[in-house]
């Protein structure tokens, strides 16, 4: 019986000993293979993304053989200054100094949810910049583990200017449209270079709401300031007028904050130079 002991509790040691050499490496394969996929955006554009292979899959699935993606890469100093400082002034303020996550904000997060408020989101630029690369859509804390190492990743790998070159690059921007390059061409009729103000501000509206309806509005709106309003009173007649309505009272106050932020904050100067 002894030995039939001893024999057992070396059986155990030799699988935990194996277990742990096994999950030694797959861990270490698990960063490598990580990191290969993160270092070469400090030089190379991302080909695709994780959100438009879903989108185009879904489209598919959904029998939707029309649906197609604009996207285009630009360089940093082929896009007007304003659409990066509209893009932190109203996605993340803190993005000149965080490390990849607001605390402040997720803290703020969490208190509202106790108090009873719905759980909002408070991901960085760099968090959605990882999201939008390499994850899927939904609520998880598999899927919100893996966001925070590859924002970790992102953060050590990459400078600050060039995160926000793909995040704004690779931001959903409508229905098919990815980045600034795709978004300026389709809604302002000119290069994101020409992008004023305003028109930034409008994009970073559409990036917190990405809905088919959002960016049409936003359109319409555009069509109007230029000019053409039967053209941009028939997009807003064929979009509920409960949604219109909705859309009208959050805009201007979105849009409002996002020049006056964009205008207002200094600090962000620095993204433009």
């Amino acid at each position: 019986p002894a030995s039939h002991c001893t024999r057992a509790m070396a059986a155990k040691a030799k699988f935990r000993r194996r277990f742990l050499r096994y999950l030694w490496r797959a861990l270490l394969a698990w960063v490598l293979l990580s990191e290969l996929l993160v270092l070469p955006l400090r030089w190379l554009p991302p080909p695709v993304s994780a959100v438009m292979i879903e989108r185009w899959l879904g489209a598919r699935l959904r029998g939707d053989t029309s649906y197609r993606i604009r996207y285009r890469f630009v360089p940093w100093r082929a896009v007007s200054p304003w659409a990066p400082l509209a893009m932190v002034a109203g996605e993340d303020q803190t993005f000149p100094s965080n490390w990849g996550f607001d605390f402040g904000e997720i803290k703020d997060a969490i208190d509202a949810a106790d108090r009873g408020a719905r759980l909002r989101g408070a991901s960085t630029i760099t968090q959605q910049t990882a999201k939008n690369l390499f994850l899927w859509d939904g609520r998880s804390f598999i899927r919100k583990g893996i966001e925070a190492w590859f924002t970790v990743l992102l953060t050590l790998n990459l400078p600050k200017q060039r995160i926000l070159t793909i995040y704004m690059n690779i931001a959903e921007l409508g229905n098919g449209i990815f980045g600034v390059d795709a978004a300026s061409h389709a809604y302002f009729h000119k290069s994101p270079a020409q992008l004023t103000p305003r028109e930034a501000a409008l994009l970073a509206a559409i990036v917190a709401d990405p809905d088919d309806d959002t960016p049409r509005l936003v359109y319409a709106d555009w069509l109007q300031e230029h000019g053409d309003e039967g053209q941009a009173q028939y997009i807003r007649d064929a979009i509920s007028l409960d949604y219109l309505e909705d859309y009208e009272d959050d805009r201007r106050e979105k849009i409002g904050r996002r020049i006056a932020n964009a205008e207002r904050r200094n600090g962000l100067r620095w993204l433009a130079a």
